[in-house]
């Protein structure tokens, strides 16, 4: 709306126009200063002013946001504030809406937690590195039922992994208490642990067809972002140390990447993101899905390839088939080769047994061992006779297979066919004559009968 000409913007218009502005303008920011006009009135909100040498701005506390702050307040203080630039409408007074409080400087809670985590690792609290099972088959999720954490958390596992069993323990993730309650959760899934392990050991004991199964095998403990007061329960000692105790593996997604909790140290595994957290846990199906697909593709092609180069082989094997008795002959050769072949090994084999038992009888002459000497005799004999009877049936096996070759081969011979009436005419050069157009009045030509040839001379050449 143009409020320059007939149209003029009005009151309401304009600061609710200028509160947009400003909030999608600056976002989230943090600000420096020096408490003044302290105020807590009896709705539990807190209304003071930052100023610094040359001005100064209104900031509104709310009491959902105060009453979490560890950060005593009072004037002439010097603190950092986290919020939003905006504008109260009804007055047009600008001001910033107040997220998170912390002291000017390093401040007693980053103090507070840079001597407890020099204590902790110290101590090796933070040296756990077991891996997660992967993909787990039971998720233990500890965090607040009514986050955003737990829909993202379940979102994405059950877009990745649908197959995964998640059991919440729910719990508060800020305030005092908070940790009593995580570290309650975490008791509590260990004990079920350890009590399935020993029912699983007795069952064992007591050879028990079915066994108990683990109820769960990874713990994810998570929330969302926030201030530094907001993420302070999961700095608290006994919740660290109870982490870094626990039976089961355990994954800490606390707040966005740039946050860092002790809690997340002394966690097997750690995670920017609840979102990053879930897709770490499990696989995606989709990209499983796709390579199956991928692989599916790739063995039919293979199979394709395989059928059509076998098709071309053999193409080109019928390709090299000149005459039928080219490749008897090739057969008898074969044949003959194997038949050589075969006597050879069954005279080397009985050579070798013969070696082997005259060395037997040499090793036991001295002991007169007349028994097992006529056992191996015996022996002989017999292997000897299945050894004949083997080349036996062999041979004849052999030979049925080249009358078969050789019943095959005439079947498809052209001698075959110039036996019952055909011919072949052939010119001077041996070329076969397939139509009349290819010969000349006065042409000599052969004619091939099944028995016998024929000198022919070509008179004329007709048209049917």
């Amino acid at each position: 709306m143009d409020a320059t000409g007939t149209h003029p913007l009005s009151v309401s218009d304009l600061n609710h126009q200028a509160r947009q502005m400003l909030e999608r303008g600056f976002g989230d920011c943090w600000v420096e200063g020096e408490i003044s006009g302290l105020a807590r009135p009896a709705s539990g909100h807190i209304y003071f002013s930052l100023k610094d040498a040359r001005a100064q701005l209104k900031c509104a506390f709310f009491r959902n946001r105060a009453s979490l702050s560890r950060t005593p307040l009072k004037d002439g203080d010097r603190i950092k504030v986290r919020g939003r630039v905006s504008i109260f409408e009804p007055r047009g007074d600008y001001q910033l809406i107040v997220d998170a409080v912390q002291p000017s400087g390093e401040g007693e809670l980053m103090a507070a937690y840079e001597r407890l985590k020099r204590q902790l690792s110290a101590e090796g609290v933070f040296a756990n590195a077991r891996p997660l099972p992967y993909p787990p088959r039971h998720l233990a999720l500890i965090t607040s039922p009514t986050g955003a954490a737990i829909r993202d958390v379940l979102a994405v596992l059950q877009a990745r992994w649908p197959m995964v069993h998640v059991s919440v323990f729910p719990s508060p993730v800020q305030g005092r208490e908070a940790p009593p309650a995580l570290i309650r959760a975490l008791a509590l899934i260990n004990r079920q642990v350890k009590a399935n392990r020993q029912a699983r050991y007795e069952s064992a004991r007591q050879d028990a067809e079915r066994s108990a199964t683990e109820p769960f095998d990874a713990i994810l403990i998570t929330r969302g972002g926030g201030s530094l007061e907001d993420l302070w329960a999961f700095n608290d000692e006994h919740l660290v140390r109870a982490i870094f105790h626990s039976t089961l593996p355990v994954m800490a997604a606390i707040g966005h990447e740039v946050d860092t909790t002790l809690a997340e140290f002394a966690a097997d595994v750690r995670a920017p993101t609840p979102s990053a957290a879930a897709e770490r846990l499990v696989p995606d199906r989709r990209d499983l899905e796709a390579t199956l697909s991928q692989q599916r593709r790739r063995l039919l092609q293979a199979w394709r390839g395989r059928f059509n180069a076998e098709s071309q082989r053999l193409d080109h094997l019928r390709a090299r088939l000149r005459h039928p008795g080219e490749r008897l002959a090739q057969q008898r050769q074969h044949l003959a080769g194997l038949d050589r072949r075969l006597q050879l090994a069954m005279q080397q084999r009985l050579q070798r047994e013969r070696q082997r038992l005259e060395a037997a009888t040499r090793r036991f002459t001295l002991h007169d061992p007349s028994r097992t000497l006529r056992q191996s005799r015996e022996r002989v004999d017999q292997l000897t006779q299945r050894l004949e009877s083997a080349q036996q049936r062999q041979l004849q096996r052999e030979r049925q297979r080249l009358e078969g070759v050789a019943r095959e081969l005439n079947a498809v011979s052209p001698l075959a066919v110039l036996g019952r009436g055909y011919s072949i005419l052939q010119d001077d050069d041996g070329q076969v004559v397939r139509a009349a157009s290819q010969t000349q009045p006065g042409q000599m030509l052969t004619a091939r009968l099944g028995e016998g040839r024929l000198k022919l001379e070509v008179k004329r050449r007709l048209k049917r």
